[in-house]
């Protein structure tokens, strides 16, 4: 779970500094809408992933750090559309995150500031709702008990995750 700091940090670099520099070193492949794609290697070996900032925030919060949701593919290590939601704050221990995509709900564990699914099934799940969803809402429960309600568009998610899958050969 600690590789995904790495592709947060990436991320965050493109959507929050976008130019050429960066683009290139983090392994961009393109901006899809809302969503962008990545190629890297990972000790060797591909690794792509997809990711988006959340449009809207709500909370009753002062300070919080960047909300992101990512798909990753690790061809190598036979993970493909592994989801992570990063919420900007340390979950409260002991609570889950609810995802809603239409009428699809799907419940993530959390560790930290990440939400992750139980499993392969439910992660192919979720990217399944979000290829035919439009938008997806996340809530959450923060270490201090302060729900919030993160917002993100599906806008060129269906594009990101083809262009992803295709540079990991999926």
């Amino acid at each position: 779970m600690k590789k995904h700091f790495f592709y947060v940090f990436c991320l965050s670099l493109i959507l929050l500094l976008p130019n050429s520099i960066h683009a290139q070193d983090s392994g961009l492949i393109d901006v899809y809408g809302d969503w962008s794609a990545f190629a890297i290697k990972e000790n060797g070996k591909d690794a792509c992933y997809l990711g988006s900032q959340a449009t809207k925030s709500e909370g009753k919060y002062s300070k919080r750090g960047d909300v992101l949701f990512l798909v990753t593919h690790r061809p190598a290590d036979k993970a493909m559309g592994v989801i992570n939601f990063q919420t900007g704050y340390t979950f409260k221990q002991g609570t889950s995150a609810i995802i809603t995509i239409g009428d699809d709900n799907f419940s993530l564990f959390t560790e930290g500031s990440d939400g992750w699914a139980k499993d392969g099934a439910t992660d192919k799940a979720i990217v399944n709702a979000m290829i035919r969803g439009a938008q997806m809402m996340i809530k959450g429960t923060s270490s201090r008990g302060t729900k919030t309600t993160d917002t993100f568009s599906l806008k060129g998610f269906t594009a990101a995750y083809k262009a992803a899958s295709k540079a990991c050969k999926i």
